[in-house]
């Protein structure tokens, strides 16, 4: 029996058959994957996926995809980290982070969904993929079109991060720099992508892309023994992030795979790029797109394609949202890294920071489960710490002039 029925419209409800369409022909809204439950209720029991390999396939019954995996082997099942250092500083008992800053093979999340939409592209039978990105998704996709033999084709802004650029560019794909920010490059690819018939991983093959974002929500159920916690704090550019891991959570119970789902979602964002939250927190389903002034410009999108339905899953599960300034940012990034070893960039950055006003503000309570989402590595967005950190000691080769530096350096520093 498949266990894909096709596509629907999340708005409608017309059914669609699963190709790579992305947008309602009669109402415009945006198509999802439509599953068969009772199929998946056959193949999705916990003894079948904990005897799937380590990696995101450990879930590919309940993925959109029809054969075996074609890239992203070894993509996903990063760690749940107990962190009590971070959580003694932030006030709370139980907290955890779920860190994609080690998802295999570009340190990010955009992983997860890459792998399943590049599979997918495969099974449709397409030789170009392509994105429009602020920067994870285009190592993501530069990196899995290398390991399909197939090409690729990115457009980022001109301005993005050099790191992000190099982490794109070393895959060796057909790189385009736009001068404008990411919704005038994604205005653009809907028109290349109308015009090339490319596979564009967060266009024509979104409805499949999205849903690898699961995995996330998958994995952070599985590692707490099967179980869902009171809280996530997770990030949000698009807006699809939390919406489908507030949609995998229930899969997994409809599929009585974990108990009840009593979790409630919260969207962090940067005050400079905060759509989302500023709807959430005016009790409004209307997103007001912003231009972005931020440093974390992975989230930087000031029209979210999915902010309505991110603001609808918020309010599903009974949770908030929190902007963070820069200076939140970076003070988090530092006490993040100090308190746990996780160096992460500037939207893992948001997400500590959201959460520790929200604990702050007795929004998160101190008493209960808490899983900070950390969904990119650090070493993304070094520039943003310029002229933060210490500088070290420089010394000659000798004790004596190591014991006179170290004496110096303890004085001005209280020995800290």
């Amino acid at each position: 029996m498949p266990k894909v029925k096709g596509l629907k419209c999340r708005e409608c409800h017309r059914a669609y058959p699963a190709k790579p369409l992305h947008v309602c022909e009669f109402c415009f809204g945006p198509l999802e994957v439509d599953y068969d439950y009772a199929a998946l209720r056959q193949v999705a029991t916990r003894r079948a996926i904990e005897a799937g390999p380590p990696s995101i396939w450990r879930y590919r019954a309940l993925l959109p995809v029809d054969g075996e995996a074609a890239v992203g082997h070894a993509c996903g099942m990063t760690p749940l980290v107990r962190a009590k250092n971070l959580g003694a500083a932030l006030g709370v008992q139980e907290c955890y982070l779920k860190n994609d800053a080690v998802c295999h093979p570009t340190l990010s999340f955009k992983d997860r969904v890459v792998a399943v939409a590049v599979t997918r592209a495969l099974e449709f039978g397409f030789s170009v993929v392509a994105c429009a990105s602020t920067g994870n998704l285009a190592n993501s996709v530069a990196a899995h079109a290398a390991e399909a033999s197939l090409k690729s084709v990115i457009f980022v802004p001109a301005d993005l991060e050099q790191t992000k650029i190099v982490g794109t560019q070393i895959y060796r794909p057909t790189l385009v720099a736009v001068d404008g920010n990411y919704d005038e490059v994604n205005r653009l690819c809907s028109e290349v992508a109308d015009k090339y018939g490319w596979a564009f991983v967060n266009i024509n093959i979104r409805p499949y892309y999205a849903e690898g974002s699961k995995t996330f929500g998958f994995e952070i159920a599985e590692q707490l023994g099967w179980r869902a916690p009171r809280h996530i704090v997770v990030p949000a550019a698009g807006g699809s992030l939390v919406t489908k891991i507030w949609k995998g959570l229930k899969e997994l119970h409809a599929l009585d795979l974990i108990p009840e789902v009593r979790t409630r979602m919260y969207v962090a964002q940067a005050a400079g790029c905060g759509p989302i939250v500023t709807a959430i927190k005016a009790d409004s389903e209307t997103i007001r797109p912003v231009k972005p002034r931020t440093i974390a410009k992975s989230l930087a999108i000031g029209n979210p394609a999915d902010g309505y339905y991110a603001v609808k899953a918020v309010k599903e599960s009974g949770g908030s949202g929190e902007h963070a300034t820069d200076e939140e940012i970076l003070d988090a990034i530092q006490l993040l890294a100090a308190t746990e070893g996780i160096f992460t960039e500037t939207a893992g950055g948001v997400t500590v920071a959201a959460a520790r006003t929200l604990i702050a503000r007795g929004v998160i309570p101190r008493d209960e489960s808490l899983v900070i989402s950390i969904t990119g590595n650090g070493l993304k967005t070094q520039e943003a710490l310029a002229g933060r950190l210490p500088a070290g000691l420089t010394i000659k080769p000798t004790l004596k002039a190591f014991d006179e530096a170290l004496a110096a350096h303890e004085a001005a520093t209280g020995g800290a």
